[in-house]
């Protein structure tokens, strides 16, 4: 492999050689690239590498000789000069990733961890899941439990079962497969541990349930080792299974890059994707990762049930306590469906105008301030990173009106079709709520001035379910003027209010006037 001070050197001589008729710069590094002539086409060939400097003719109108008799150096060498220096600067560091947390997958600084021996302290389902991985992947395994005779039967053959004491002698990387509440019980190894690595797969039971993670726990148990934190977001399954069953990343994090490394190449061999998550530190988030179910889904979700909770007793009140109190009639089979299906509706054309709501908000903020570079408020920002999820279930409620509306017979399925079908063309968006909201001011205008349908002086449920569609619709419209248009833009363009660049001139009255001008831009 060359060096890059050759490759540079290369280059440089052959630019010389190019620039300057008549002066051959020899270059000590064409060895190099003769492996690559072939691909680049003969030496002096039509092929070859052309210029249109050397393609124009000379001053006094003859023609430029060829471009090897003016350097003494063909285009061939020049192409492979170039092709090196490229490759060395894809390999120097602009190639480097900046970010911090980055996989190490195809990191050319992690070999292939060669068949060394793994430890495994534990005997439980994950436990014997890692040890089958492991021997799967071409490791030694040495399992280390308290009761290895009765626990033998349990893990593969070709993994050795013995006691712990025995296990960490015999291995230099350790997988402590126990419970938090059971490290303690490893104080007795202690002296053996020394210099080993600790990889922690634990969990919590609860979000955040200790002040210090179990990774930190458990180095603060054995200063004398180095613990890493890692495999805690696999389960026992896709162990098993493999890295086609389940996530393929496995976050690790420790104070010790070596030992971070080390556990790279073992979850590299064993099929996963490696991502550096940092330091110890990392340990805590790490570790509430697998307590987290649909994150990005809690807030929608509760927002969804809010809904349909509102709208359900509104609608109970009206079309079956109502009619019992007033007129004696039992109208309870209308909750599982007829009931039911008039609040889906309802749900769902609310959820797909909250989908619009946050960026007129956004919209009113930023005209306000004058700029883009100020922060929203928490809520608003995290209601702009739901908007998707909001939108999907806006999606489904819709569909399971659909359902609910084949229980119905005709004549009452009828009203809710068109707003069923504008909510369920997710891609037109707008459209579907402006469609949506015309089509229930058209059912609803005649029935809004009966006083026959204000039961209990409630209004009826489509005319609460306007007020945020028709807020929306009304800013966006306002937002169209071209005046407010075209200064929305600007400020999403970069353009901030009270902000300018004040210039002072030279006054232009006469060719020696000390006089000035100011101009504000």
């Amino acid at each position: 492999m060359p060096s890059r001070a050759r490759l540079c050197r290369a280059v440089l001589c052959h630019a010389v050689s190019l620039a300057v008729p008549g002066r051959a710069v020899p270059c000590r590094s064409a060895r190099t690239c003769g492996g690559r002539r072939r691909a680049h086409g003969q030496e002096g060939g039509a092929r070859g590498l052309t210029s249109p400097l050397l393609a124009s003719p000379l001053p006094d109108g003859s023609a430029r000789p060829p471009a090897a008799a003016q350097s003494g150096v063909s285009r061939t060498a020049v192409c492979c000069s170039i092709c090196g220096f490229i490759q060395w600067m894809s390999r120097g560091d602009m190639a480097k990733p900046l970010l911090g947390h980055r996989s190490m997958e195809g990191d050319p600084s992690i070999t292939p961890a060669a068949s060394r021996s793994i430890g495994v302290l534990g005997s439980g389902d994950f436990a014997r899941s890692l040890a089958i991985r492991l021997v799967c992947s071409g490791f030694k395994v040495v399992v280390g439990s308290r009761n290895p005779k009765r626990k033998a039967g349990l893990f593969p053959s070709a993994a050795e079962v013995t006691f712990q004491a025995e296990a960490v002698k015999k291995t230099d990387v350790i997988f402590v497969a126990v419970f938090r509440e059971h490290y303690s019980t490893l104080c007795d190894l202690a002296d053996v541990l020394v210099g080993k690595i600790l990889v922690d797969v634990s969990n919590n039971t609860e979000i955040n349930h200790h002040k210090e993670s179990n990774a930190e726990y458990l180095a603060s148990l054995f200063p004398a080792c180095t613990v890493v934190k890692g495999f805690n977001v696999v389960s026992a399954w896709t162990l098993q299974s493999g890295a086609r069953d389940g996530n393929k990343q496995v976050l690790i994090c420790s104070n010790n890059q070596e030992a971070k490394r080390t556990v790279a190449e073992i979850a590299q061999v064993m099929g996963f994707t490696p991502v550096d998550m940092g330091c110890m530190s990392s340990a805590r988030e790490i570790e509430n990762i697998p307590l987290r179910l649909l994150p990005a889904w809690k807030i929608p979700i509760f927002l969804a049930l809010g809904l349909f909770l509102c709208f359900f007793t509104y609608n109970l009140i009206r079309q079956v306590i109502h009619p019992y109190i007033r007129e004696q009639k039992n109208k309870l089979y209308k909750i599982p469906i007829e009931v039911v299906n008039t609040t889906l509706p309802c749900v769902a054309y609310v959820m797909l105008s909250l989908v619009y709501l946050p960026g007129v908000l956004a919209a009113c903020s930023q005209l306000y301030y004058g700029t883009k570079y100020r922060r929203f408020p928490d809520w608003l920002d995290q209601w702009l990173q739901h908007r998707k999820q909001i939108g999907l279930l806006s999606f489904f409620c819709a569909a399971l009106h659909a359902v609910y509306s084949l229980c119905l017979p005709m004549r009452r399925s009828h009203r809710y079709q068109l707003i069923e079908t504008a909510v369920k063309q997710s891609t037109l968006g707008f459209i579907a709520l402006v469609i949506s909201t015309l089509h229930t001011l058209t059912y609803g205008w005649s029935r809004a001035f009966d006083e026959n349908q204000y039961k209990f002086y409630l209004p009826p449920t489509y005319t609460l379910t306007l007020l945020v569609p028709c807020t929306v619709i009304l800013a966006k419209v306002i937002f169209s003027l071209p005046c407010i248009q075209q200064r929305l833009l600007r400020i999403r363009r970069g353009w901030e209010k009270g902000r300018y660049v004040k210039f002072v001139l030279p006054s232009a009255t006469g060719e020696y006037s000390s006089g000035e001008t100011s101009s504000n831009v």
